[in-house]
């Protein structure tokens, strides 16, 4: 099997470069690595530029958002697995992608592991943890999502499932694992290491507003798939994310 990576990005000439050669250095002969660009205004492209013999797609244009680019990934994609790398976001180790195409097999559509979010200013202090632990049946209902850059699943559950929803902003990667896992309950694989690793800054949760219209769209998630949460659904899923400092 063949795995494509994919980064969105638009003006990240900060943090593109370590992105990058974080999926050049996989220890993995079988990816494809795509970069979609929202047409930067800054020095992106010309990093991109330097080793784009070693990229096998870049496309850079204007776009509606983060997950437009997912989509337009996707389906420029020829990997059998789909997984994304933020332009900010780097792989724990450089066998991790190798790990997660292993894990797969064509009894497993969707593979999940841990995550970790570190400073910005000192990429090897750890800010917070992420351990997804195992799916159950219903678990959504009490708070619980995976990871979304720990997330892998195969492109053939996307072209029958579904893309990412473009009407619900930053909730789109939430509705995507909740109709992959609640509605379809599609075969999946915990895999209980550190996938990816993140600098701390996550456009959900920057603001008070943003996490308002995060929930507000996390509730269209559940109305969109027709699935009834509990409640107190909405109220545990950022009490959640409390324990992961501890």
């Amino acid at each position: 099997m063949k795995i494509s990576i994919i980064t969105a990005c638009y003006n990240s000439e900060l943090t593109i470069e370590s992105t990058i050669q974080s999926v050049l250095e996989q220890d993995c002969s079988s990816i494809e690595y795509i970069i979609i660009d929202g047409n930067s205004t800054d020095k992106t492209l010309s990093i991109i530029e330097k080793y784009k013999s070693k990229i096998d797609l870049v496309i850079s244009e204007n776009d509606k958002g983060i997950y437009d680019a997912f989509n337009k990934g996707i389906e420029n994609s020829s990997g059998d697995i789909i997984g994304f790398l933020h332009a900010d976001d780097f792989f724990k180790t450089n066998n991790t992608v190798n790990t997660v195409l292993n894990t797969f097999s064509d009894d497993i559509d969707m593979v999940y592991g841990d995550i970790e979010y570190v400073s910005q200013e000192n990429l090897s202090k750890v800010i917070r943890c992420w351990k997804a632990g195992k799916y159950k049946p219903g678990i959504f209902k009490w708070g619980w999502m995976p990871p979304h850059t720990g997330f892998f699943l195969k492109k053939s559950c996307y072209i029958e499932h579904g893309l990412y929803s473009l009407e619900l902003g930053t909730s789109a990667d939430y509705e995507l694992m909740l109709r992959m896992f609640e509605l379809h309950s599609l075969s999946y694989f915990y895999l209980p290491q550190i996938i990816t690793c993140m600098r701390v800054g996550g456009v959900s949760n920057r603001t008070l507003k943003n996490r308002w219209l995060a929930n507000r769209n996390d509730k269209k998630s559940w109305e969109l798939n027709c699935i009834k949460p509990y409640w107190f659904t909405f109220l545990l899923k950022p009490i959640r994310k409390v324990f992961q400092f501890i």
